[in-house]
Formats: C-alpha cells, structure tokens, sequence
C-alpha cells in the first residue's frame, strides 16, 4: 500500500469536514497557523482553539472536569469581565469552575520525524472552583483577581501564538531545503540561509530563529499541541 497516497486521502477526507471542536470552525486567532499546518503534505489539523476562558458548570469528582458532561455558563476568547462571570454564575447548579485554556491544535501527522518537528508542551493554564452545589465559595473581589490573572494568560498566549508561528514557519522552510539539498549544510544564521561554503543560496522569508532559538522552542513553555501519529492499521 502506498502510504503517502493513503495519509493523503485521509487528509483530504478530513479537511472537507468541520472542524471538531466545540464550535466547528477554526478561530480567527489561530486561523494562520492551522493554514500553515494544512499547506504541509505531512501534516493536517482536525481541532483547535486559540485560547478561550471558560466558566463551567457540572459535578466534579476531585475536581478534575468532565466538559462533555459539563454545562458551559460562559465561554470567550477575548479578555473577560468580572460583572459577565457573577451572572453567569447565577445559573449554576453544581461546581462551577473557572478555566482559562491556552492554544489547543490536534495534528495528524504523516510520520514520526514530521510529529518530532512539531510536537511542544504547555503547562500555561488556569482551573479554579468557584461554587459548590450552587453555593458561591469565594468572594467577588476574589473573582475580579482570578480575571485579571485569566486575562493576562490571553495576551500572553496570543504572543506565544505569534512566536510558534515565526519559529514553525522557518522550521518548516528549513526542512524544505534540506529535503531538497540532503547532502549540503544548512547553518540558520542572521536571519538568512547560508551555505557551508559561506554562499548564500536563498533569503529566508519572514523572521527566521537562530540555533539558540530553535533550542528554545524545544524546551519553551509554548502552547501544547496533540500530534497524531498515521496509524499503521488505518
């Protein structure tokens, strides 16, 4: 079977449906990156999220939260307000929680080494209780706080956005050159691609990383993405 053709058709199959998550299209905020993602042979998208605070309502076993379970009293991917968050909670019936979700991007990919390019991890979140049983367990001014806190991990998340973008985007044309000179030296250096012979071969387009970077975006606190491996057995 020819492998190549069969993730391309999977992919074809899945980029004319909707997008999976909740809302069934691709946020504005991240609607670059999933396209710089699909123009990729290796690679495609079936779920995103920008970043979105959240107010949910639904039992709570340790607290750990079940969403399809859950009611939703309040969802946006812009900064929120504390007067939006105590009406919302007035229709709460259970545990509500307060959640601030960073980018979330599920990416299939073709092979391993494409899924080791890609793959980052987050730990860029916030999850806190606010009621129990209906009950309103803490103050306003303490939810006025929890927002400031939710709203300042939003703007940080949209730079951490632009910045995997900038740095995928040359990964990517790095890769590009490298598939198509195997057996020539790429050295990533002041914003362009040089030759080991000191000759430059392109310019790079856009704003390219340096080494030191690149092992920065290994090891950052970037937004986390699910990478799919194509299974063997599709």
């Amino acid at each position: 079977m020819d492998r190549s053709a069969e993730f391309r058709r999977w992919k074809a199959q899945s980029l004319n449906k909707a997008d999976l998550s909740r809302k069934g299209s691709v946020d504005e905020g991240v609607a670059e990156l999933v396209q710089l993602l699909n123009a990729r042979e290796q690679y495609f998208t079936t779920s995103s999220c920008a970043g979105r605070i959240l107010l949910l309502d639904g039992n709570i076993n340790g607290f750990e939260v079940q969403k399809q379970n859950c009611c939703w009293l309040l969802v946006t991917h812009k900064p929120c307000v504390k007067d939006d968050v105590i009406v919302a909670l007035k229709k709460a019936n259970g545990d509500a929680v307060l959640k601030f979700e960073p980018l979330v991007l599920h990416v299939q990919c073709r092979q391993l080494q494409d899924a080791q390019l890609l793959a980052v991890r987050s730990t860029h979140g916030l999850e806190v209780p606010l009621s129990h049983k209906g009950k309103l367990m803490v103050t306003e001014e303490y939810i006025d706080f929890l927002l400031k806190i939710a709203n300042q991990k939003m703007e940080e998340n949209k730079k951490r956005i632009e910045r995997f973008y900038s740095c995928l985007q040359c990964a990517l044309e790095r890769e590009t050159i490298t598939d198509l000179h195997p057996k020539e030296k790429i050295i990533v250096k002041n914003n362009s691609y040089s030759h080991k012979k000191k000759r430059n071969r392109e310019k790079a387009s856009g704003k390219c990383v340096t080494e030191e970077n690149d092992k920065k975006l290994e090891s950052d606190d970037d937004p986390g993405i699910n990478v799919t491996l194509f299974p063997e057995d599709y």
